[in-house]
């Protein structure tokens, strides 16, 4: 459900509503576009009463929207109507603020330079047409060197919403003697294999080049104001590294020490929401619910799976990982404030009305999104009887 009068005012009444860190129950009231004085008429109520109302849901890191984009290898289908289902998802899950992760890649096809632009260009396109307020979350290959004046272009003229510095390289030249693991990255290249395996040597040729070039990005996005995140930091040495260029998010570190690292250093440090729901890393990373646990997880992202966002926080609780007041704001505050939102991520007078409303215990038992609202708009609801015409 959309509403397309956005400076409408709502009462969300008799929820319990998560504010300054602690769940209280009663009701809190939109208007503009904001959250507003409890005391203000309101002509539309929204009826929350046994739902959580809840900070929406800020993912800085998504990248499940390339199964709309290639649901099959080789099979792709136009951007803009990806992206238009891949909002309608965002908004069923609770999800308010989204970062794509973008791979502009050295390879060619679904992460290549192509689709990259295209991406861009799509997100841009649809502006205020997707509920979501959707960003561009550029994965930068670090040995994607012919890609880095037309990246200095975009960061220079405040096309994207965040940069980070991704290497798979490494795991690339592992693999490629292993056809059960490469056939995945030579499918969505479209290339066959041995031109896969050519290009691979060519790119790494220049692995000379790399620490040059990522310098030269980093710095580009410090003056553009421009948040940054390393993937895959595999040491202390390296978080210490991309410390010391202003990089300050450590995303999905991969082992304790290098998450210690960046924790020790005020850093923000993001693993996985999936990882919380099955139990564990499907890749041997840690246990993002063990680093929640110790202090060393402080945003979860979506990474290839949307739904997991809005149920992660309550596993961790069901766990003993976390206090449900704690384990929200990993999805929600401490995303926000990483990227530099400070208008998001609380609900607090004044800040941008964006929240959902929880059914903690829906169907199966399951945690189930009721409604999502977008800057004060309701932008998904499954229950229009809760809603009330004054």
């Amino acid at each position: 459900m959309y509403e397309t009068t956005p400076r409408s005012a709502w009462r969300l009444a008799g929820g319990h509503v998560l504010r300054d860190g602690r769940m209280e129950t009663g009701d809190l009231v939109l208007a503009e576009g904001r959250v507003a004085e409890a005391d203000l008429s309101a002509d539309r109520v929204f009826d929350a009463s046994g739902l959580l109302v809840l900070p929406g849901i800020v993912d800085i890191h998504g990248d499940a929207f390339e199964r709309q984009v290639m649901p099959r290898p080789g099979v792709s289908f136009d951007l803009v109507t990806a992206l238009l289902d891949t909002d309608r998802q965002l908004v069923a899950n609770g999800i308010t603020t989204a970062f794509h992760g973008v791979t502009r890649s050295w390879e060619p096809g679904l992460r290549g330079a192509e689709n990259a632009r295209g991406l861009l260009a799509a997100i841009e396109k649809l502006g205020d047409a997707l509920a979501v307020d959707t960003r561009f979350h550029l994965r930068h290959e670090t040995y994607n060197l012919d890609g880095e004046a037309e990246i200095l272009d975009w960061i220079r003229a405040g096309r994207i919403g965040c940069l980070a510095f991704n290497d798979h390289m490494e795991g690339t030249l592992k693999q490629r003697s292993r056809p059960e693991k490469i056939g995945k990255m030579v499918e969505r290249s479209g290339l066959d294999r041995d031109d896969f395996r050519r290009l691979v040597d060519v790119v790494h040729s220049r692995r000379d080049e790399v620490p040059a070039s990522i310098e030269c990005l980093a710095a580009a996005a410090r003056v553009a104001g421009i948040a940054m995140l390393s993937h895959d930091d595999a040491s202390p040495t390296m978080r210490r590294w991309f410390r010391d260029l202003g990089v300050a998010v450590a995303e999905f570190p991969v082992d304790e020490a290098t998450a210690a690292e960046a924790v020790a250093a005020g850093e923000a440090t993001v693993f996985g929401a999936p990882n919380v729901l099955r139990g564990g890393s499907h890749t041997g990373c840690p246990s993002a619910t063990e680093m929640v646990r110790r202090g060393l997880c402080s945003i979860l992202a979506s990474d290839y799976y949307y739904p997991s966002l809005a149920t992660a926080p309550f596993r961790l609780v069901a766990e003993g990982a976390a206090s449900f007041e704690a384990a929200w704001a990993l999805v929600s505050t401490a995303p926000a404030a990483a990227m530099g939102l400070t208008d998001r991520g609380r609900l607090e007078r004044g800040l941008r009305a964006d929240l959902v409303a929880i059914d903690p215990e829906g169907p199966g038992r399951a945690p189930r999104v009721v409604a999502t609202f977008v800057a004060g708009r309701p932008v998904h609801l499954v229950d229009a009887d809760r809603i009330v015409l004054r």
